[in-house]
């Protein structure tokens, strides 16, 4: 799987060290000259790919910085702080311990864009790699200061309300699934005043149960919650760079509330513009447009919803998978500012998370993946023809996959970017109508 959010496989099933390197080499290639900063997270690969890295760059002339096991933010924030020409995060993200990738960052600490991929991958397919003699390799240091950085970054943030955290003596959970964020998002909430309790933080790859962090994975989050009598539940995936919710009940509240609670906050502090993905809740823009802020809508892919954070110079958004973004800190989906935003709500509002999301809007939203079936392309043309007979006014956006709205809803369906299946998202005004939409859908894909 190929895409600005990574080359992503299967280890030992068409990912190996071998294509590592290579890519690697490419991406120097690329670059040309300077420093590189590459980090990974918890997952069994992880050390072995990360040799398989340094030693690609170095043997194309590019200089290594190893920032260890880290969040993704931390190494997109890291590329900046340092200078570099670039960087590389060795992670699959939300999938499992089988898989893994790479993601490549430019100078900025930002997503590569589809024209630099394309610029690599022909590299990587031709093998025009830059290799330099004994004399010209790159060198190769560590610096594992960032995660420590990145907290106090944060703390500096003077738009978020972050002394109100300490004062409200917060009890929170947090489940890191043995993720990048084991360290990182325990010390972040402490470093602004939350008592933590430890699920699943201990740093070691293996995932305790199914990593992405959506409902029916967060059984033992709820749990703890209730146990421990906490404020909320907070999960990040293995990368840190999504944040999902667990009220003070132990309910899971849904990914989708993670960015529409952290905009709401920030259209508290200041007035602005919010940008979005197509494959998010209307949920968040019907929070906007209570705060007076206009919503913007993106293809799916963090590249593209930060060019368009930029184009409409947006104070806030991200993605409905619970990754927030806060252009104010960096350009990038960061579940440690998602953290102290969320803390810093629940400490100005002085009410319970389950008190908060029933002052929002309700949508009825299934969100599903499955394998892609024969014939894929041809059978939602055929859905397409339906739909447009089946509803009035019905908009079709074809910049992702296929989106179609209408006046009480909307949905979608695309082929994913990370894994060999497709996904379908159905959000309605009531659950009855969602469910109906979803069984016609699928008697198209059979």
């Amino acid at each position: 799987m190929i895409s600005t959010s990574g080359i992503r496989g299967v280890v030992g099933s068409g990912l190996d060290a071998a294509m590592v390197t290579e890519y690697a080499a490419a991406f120097g290639t690329f670059l040309k000259k300077g420093k590189v900063v590459i980090g990974r997270d918890t997952r069994p690969s992880g050390q072995i790919f990360k040799m398989a890295v340094i030693a690609g760059l170095r043997s194309v002339g590019l200089d290594v910085i190893d920032i260890g096991i880290v969040p993704t933010p931390t190494v997109e924030i890291a590329v900046g702080g340092l200078n570099a020409a670039g960087g590389i995060c060795i992670t699959a993200s939300h999938n499992p311990a089988r898989w893994n990738a790479l993601k490549f960052f430019n100078r900025k600490g930002e997503f590569i864009n589809k024209t630099d991929l394309a610029k690599v991958k022909k590299i990587y397919t031709s093998k025009a790699f830059a290799f330099k003699n004994f004399k010209t390799l790159g060198t190769f240091t560590s610096d594992n200061s960032w995660i420590d950085k990145h907290i106090n970054l944060i703390l500096k943030q003077k738009k978020l309300n972050l002394k109100a955290v300490k004062k409200a003596g917060l009890k929170i959970v947090v489940d890191a699934v043995n993720g990048a964020g084991s360290i990182a998002l325990p010390e972040l909430l402490e470093a602004i005043g939350v008592r933590v309790i430890r699920l699943n933080c201990e740093n070691n790859g293996d995932f305790p149960h199914k990593p992405e962090p959506v409902a029916n994975n967060l059984k033992m989050l709820s749990a703890a919650v209730k146990k421990f009598r906490a404020d909320s539940g907070m999960a990040c995936d293995p990368d840190a760079d999504r944040l999902a919710l667990v009220d003070e009940h132990g309910s899971p509240i849904g990914e989708e509330f993670t960015l529409a609670l952290a905009v709401k906050y920030i259209l508290s502090r200041q007035k602005g513009k919010v940008v979005v993905n197509h494959s998010t809740s209307r949920l968040t823009e019907a929070v906007a447009a209570s705060m007076g802020a206009r919503t913007y809508y993106t293809p799916v892919g963090e590249a593209n919803v930060i060019a368009g954070l930029k184009k409409h110079k947006a104070i806030g958004g991200g993605e409905g998978n619970g990754g927030v973004i806060y252009p104010s800190f960096h350009y990038g989906r960061d579940a440690l500012i998602g953290a102290a935003i969320i803390a810093a709500f629940l400490a100005d509002s002085k009410k319970t998370l389950s008190e908060i999301v029933r002052t929002l809007p309700t949508y009825y939203n299934i969100k599903l993946k499955a394998p892609l079936p024969k014939a894929f392309d041809k059978k939602v043309a055929k859905m397409e023809k339906a739909a447009r007979t089946s509803f009035e006014k019905l908009k079709i956006d074809r910049r992702d996959g296929l989106r179609f709205d209408f006046s009480r809803g909307w949905f979608q369906i695309r082929r994913s970017n990370t894994e060999p299946i497709y996904r379908l998202i159905i959000e309605t005004d009531a659950k009855k109508l969602t469910d109906i939409i979803r069984r016609e859908i699928e008697s198209f894909l059979k």
